[in-house]
């Protein structure tokens, strides 16, 4: 296992989470990095997205202004934090990482995590 989440658990809407993911330094420093989330029969999305560098970010509408993503470099870790939480957030949420963000665009994972699952109740 490459990329290992944690964080995720249930809260009411309104509350907050702190998404985790641990990486090897070697594709750390090397990878675009990003969140993706999928709830049953639903379809999946790009949550949001980050270079190696920490340079470009992209977030998904419905979560801009209320999620913020961030690299801890000295850790190795890429991180979610989920403020203002509603009920529509709630799905499986996985690390991923690959080359560039144009491959998270497309779904083209080098690299994926096991999964948290995240449920917010209203």
């Amino acid at each position: 296992v490459q990329l290992v989440e944690s964080g995720g658990g249930s809260v009411q809407a309104g509350g907050s989470l702190r998404l985790s993911c641990a990486a090897p330094g070697s594709i750390f420093s090397s990878h675009a990095m990003g969140w993706y989330r999928q709830a049953p029969g639903q379809v999946r999305e790009l949550v949001t997205a980050i270079t190696s560098i920490g340079g470009s970010v992209y977030y998904l509408d419905s979560v801009e202004g209320r999620f913020t993503t961030s690299r801890d470099d000295a850790k190795n870790t890429l991180y979610l934090q989920m403020n203002s939480l509603k009920p529509e957030d709630t799905a499986k949420y996985y690390c991923v990482a690959s080359s560039s963000l144009s491959r998270l665009h497309a779904y083209v994972f080098q690299y994926l995590g096991q999964g948290t699952q995240v449920t917010v109740s209203s």
